[in-house]
């Protein structure tokens, strides 16, 4: 292709290029470019390497032009472009929604959905999305328990959307399909989880019958000096561990080796248990066989006395500011 591989190339920029529709057509045809959308391509080993958030995001900048003037990029695609982790969710689609109560339709590529926004939309990137609130509603509607919260978990972080905001939309919401579903993801989604694998975690423990445990937690031993942080606490003496696959790589610190991390996160544990707390880890293997977490969880539980050190929950980040305009 001779222009920037990384970049999406449209239909009139590859004639303007020199070639012709049916080189054009051999080109996706042969597999060595991937058209997005009709009269929207990518050199195919770019595509290849994308994850699927960013095909996405490929896919809303080849269609957004086709859609109507008032329609905002809505659900799963304003959490794309917010950069909001989604976890088994459908992106095949770009989710738009336009200010009216109907004429909604799902095209090949498009899903339009019609309700009243409200008076304002954000604009990131040059997209006007749904605001936060509005978007972890809509998810929450229209996903299954467990993905809603983990969008939901993360919105909530980034940009401190309050309990009041949710409640405000879930209002506004109150006849759409999902609503339901919808207020029980608001009375459990968390702006203490700091990834998806955490916000699996809340889900699954619960849905084992388990209370919902506090989150982030600093640990300090009798003197006062600063232990460390976990991602869970029982009661503030059974402290529990979720071990992504990229945990280790976030606790690395300039110099330092994954193995060197891994000692040290040993060392920290080792001083955990040394106060007395209990301490449960898992991985994203055992979140598929929940109930033997919270087995675990509640043998720790039994055996527990009272530590020597205590824990106090860690205060929230800043909220991410966003431009927003009215509509």
């Amino acid at each position: 292709m001779e222009y920037d591989p990384g970049a999406m190339l449209r239909r009139q920029e590859a004639l303007d290029r020199g070639y012709s529709d049916d080189e054009i057509r051999r080109m996706y045809t042969r597999g060595e470019w991937q058209r997005i959308s009709r009269g929207a391509y990518l050199s195919a080993s770019t595509y290849t390497a994308l994850g699927e958030e960013e095909r996405h995001r490929f896919l809303i900048d080849s269609t957004i032009h086709a859609v109507s003037d008032d329609a905002v990029l809505s659900h799963q695609s304003a959490a794309v472009v917010y950069g909001l982790p989604l976890w088994k969710t459908p992106l095949d689609r770009v989710h738009v929604t336009r200010n009216r109560r109907g004429g909604g339709r799902i095209k090949r590529r498009v899903t339009v959905h019609c309700a009243p926004i409200g008076e304002h939309v954000a604009v990131v990137d040059g997209h006007s999305l749904t605001l936060p609130a509005r978007t972890v509603i809509d998810l929450a509607r229209t996903l299954p328990f467990e993905q809603a919260v983990v969008v939901g978990d993360a919105a909530v972080r980034r940009f401190g959307i309050s309990r009041e905001d949710l409640d405000a939309e879930l209002a506004r919401a109150a006849r759409r399909h999902g609503v339901d579903a919808a207020r029980r993801v608001v009375r459990f989604v968390s702006g203490h989880s700091e990834s998806v694998g955490e916000s699996r975690s809340r889900v699954k423990l619960a849905s084992a019958g388990l209370p919902v445990p506090l989150q982030q937690g600093e640990v300090f031993e009798p003197g006062g000096r600063r232990i460390g942080r976990v991602d869970f606490h029982f009661d503030g003496i059974v402290l529990g561990e979720f071990d992504g696959r990229v945990k280790y790589g976030r606790l690395l610190k300039p110099g330092q080796s994954p193995g060197d991390a891994v000692f040290a996160e040993k060392q920290r544990e080792d001083a955990l248990r040394d106060l007395g707390f209990q301490v449960v880890r898992w991985t994203w293997d055992d979140l598929e066989s929940p109930e033997l977490v919270a087995e675990r969880v509640r043998r720790a539980i039994a055996r527990a006395a009272s530590p020597r050190g205590w824990v106090t929950q860690a205060p929230l980040p800043s909220a991410q500011r966003l431009t927003v305009r009215a509509l």
